[in-house]
């Protein structure tokens, strides 16, 4: 190998050395997780007019981001930005509004995509790489709608729907459908949510004091996150009401104000000197109040409370036709309340209000009347409870005080009934203490005579008792007696047949040998041993001994002899 081809391998070595550390050195970077890079390119063709976003091959900002992961880039044609990636938190939504794409034709802000302005729909819980040069990323709570309420909802974009007509697809307005306790992501840009109570409310009018509205409280479940989302929604909701009411009493102390008359409330509180009563939870204060002249001249005012519901497949069309819940009780409940009121109360007079059966009348008339009226509205009236009735002094004294002289009557009347009562309460007690003694007098009678009766007959079975073991006894007795006797009888009979027998037996015999000696030597002969030998021994002269002796018998066999003998 000559040095010439040695040199060029020197030279190609030194140049993939130096790709090396270029590329590792200068030209490499990392995106990390949840990271995203944004790269610029220095060179290229350049943007059209209007272009934010430079796409593959132009100059500029480019509209791709790069995700996680090892990237080469020449930092003399690539200028690269890391920055975090857009992450969606659960019971979050990201609504996006686009700076780069077409342009949206007038009178319309929400776009589509590949169209500039606020997107339709949103982005749900996630990671997302979104190039922030180009799109505008704005994360917001999604809706939750708690149990017992629902959500109406109101199309803010779109061709405006017809008066008096529920928003369809595309239309802006108040939508027919509304929207069940549950979790929903929406874009508040796009669709407007309003969160009404489908349970009982009440409205608290309480004369001089002001008043209240009174909605049915939130039931918390275990997920603390949602319970923050609905919260959070029904402090939302809460706010615009509290506006409503302000903006409300505000232009009609205004109106007031014009007309020279005295405003009697300030905006949300009572009159002065009264303090209001603080706020839970869903409550929300009333400047109004039930008054109206009586039949006979006379101002009354009324503390009442109206207990109500809005009916689930009407709430939608309520709304739209008189907004949120304060809205439905400025202008449907309060306006009747005080009409019907009013129209009802002038038929009646002061007195009725205080005395009698004219204030319940009044009050099942009153009920009745905003049930039909409110009914056919939507909204299900349950009571109207009348609690206080103030009538002006000068006939609310004379008429308490007849009242309280004829209260007064019926107690002593009922003191007087009370004693006498009494009276005859103690004399049944006496009786009643005097009918237990005898009573308990006749039950140790009846007692010691069960207890005699008893012994009687406890002694009549005893007596009963030995006679039937006496009479048991003298059977057993005679059967015993009888026994013997039979047994004796038995044993004479069979002893004399076997004697009788054994005596003919002897006879017989006796007769069949005629001779008593000669039947008694046959008797002798029949009892002898059938061993026995008989030897016929002629002795001499000497003793029997000495002869037995010649018999060869020997000493044995003469003992022997001898003891047969005896």
């Amino acid at each position: 190998m000559n040095s010439r081809v040695k040199m060029l391998i020197r030279i190609a070595v030194i140049a993939a050395l130096a790709e090396f550390v270029w590329l590792w050195g200068f030209c490499r970077f990392y995106v990390g997780p949840g990271e995203m890079a944004v790269v610029t390119a220095k060179n290229g063709a350049p943007l059209e007019p209007g272009q934010i976003l430079a796409r593959s091959g132009q100059k500029g900002i480019q509209e791709e981001t790069l995700g996680e992961g090892r990237y080469f880039l020449n930092p003399i044609t690539h200028d690269v930005e890391i920055l975090r990636a857009i992450l969606v938190p659960p019971g979050k939504v990201a609504m996006v509004t686009s700076k780069v794409g077409t342009t949206l034709a007038e009178g319309n802000f929400i776009a589509e995509r590949g169209q500039k302005g606020i997107w339709h729909g949103v982005l749900g819980p996630g990671k997302y790489r979104m190039n922030p040069y180009g799109y505008q990323v704005d994360i917001v709570d999604a809706i939750s709608i708690p149990i017992g309420y629902a959500g109406v909802v109101t199309s803010l974009s779109g061709e405006q729907a017809a008066g008096g007509q529920f928003a369809e697809k595309g239309q802006k307005g108040v939508r027919r459908d509304v929207l069940q306790p549950g979790l929903y992501y929406v874009n508040p840009k796009e669709y407007k949510v309003d969160v009404l109570e489908i349970g009982i409310n009440q409205v608290s009018l309480l004369g001089r004091s002001g008043g209240k509205v009174v909605t049915k409280a939130r039931q918390l479940g275990q997920n603390e996150a949602l319970n923050e989302l609905q919260s959070a929604v029904l402090q939302k909701q809460e706010a615009k009401r509290q506006d409503y009411f302000s903006r409300r009493s505000t232009a009609s102390q205004m109106q007031k104000s014009l007309q020279g008359e005295q405003v009697d409330f300030e905006a949300g509180r009572a009159p002065e000197g009264i303090a209001p009563a603080p706020l839970a939870e869903g409550e929300m204060n009333l400047t109004e109040l039930v008054s109206f002249p009586s039949r006979d001249g006379f101002q009354i005012s009324l503390d009442m409370t109206l207990e109500f519901e809005l009916a689930p497949d009407a709430i939608a069309g309520i709304f739209r036709r008189y907004g949120d819940l304060p809205a439905v009780v400025d202008k449907i409940i309060m306006p009747q309340i005080t009409s019907i009121s009013r129209n009802k109360g002038s038929e009646y007079r002061a007195k009725d209000f205080i005395v009698g059966e004219g204030r319940e009348k009044f009050q099942t008339d009153l009920t009745i009347s905003l049930e039909q009226t409110l009914g056919a509205k939507g909204i299900k009236v349950y009571n109207a409870l009348i609690r206080h009735v103030e009538v002006p002094d000068q006939i609310r004294e004379p008429i308490q005080q007849a009242s309280i002289a004829v209260e007064q009557d019926l107690t002593n009347k009922e003191r007087q009934n009370t004693a006498r009562k009494q009276a005859e309460l103690n004399t049944e007690l006496s009786l009643i203490k005097q009918r237990g003694e005898q009573v308990m007098q006749e039950t140790e009678k009846i007692k010691a005579e069960i207890a005699a009766d008893l012994q009687r007959q406890v002694a009549e079975i005893q007596a009963e008792t030995l006679k039937k073991t006496a009479e048991i006894q003298k059977q057993t007795a005679a059967i015993a007696a009888n026994r013997v006797r039979v047994l004796g009888e038995a044993k004479a009979s069979a002893l004399q047949k076997v004697e009788g027998e054994k005596a003919s037996g002897l006879q017989m015999k006796t007769e069949v040998f005629r001779d008593p000696t000669a039947y008694a030597r046959w008797r002798f002969a029949d009892t002898l041993n059938p061993e026995v030998k008989l030897n016929i021994i002629h002795s001499g002269e000497g003793t029997l001994w000495t002869d037995l002796e010649k018999t060869g018998f020997g000493e044995l066999g003469g003992a022997k002899l001898l003891q047969r003998q005896k």
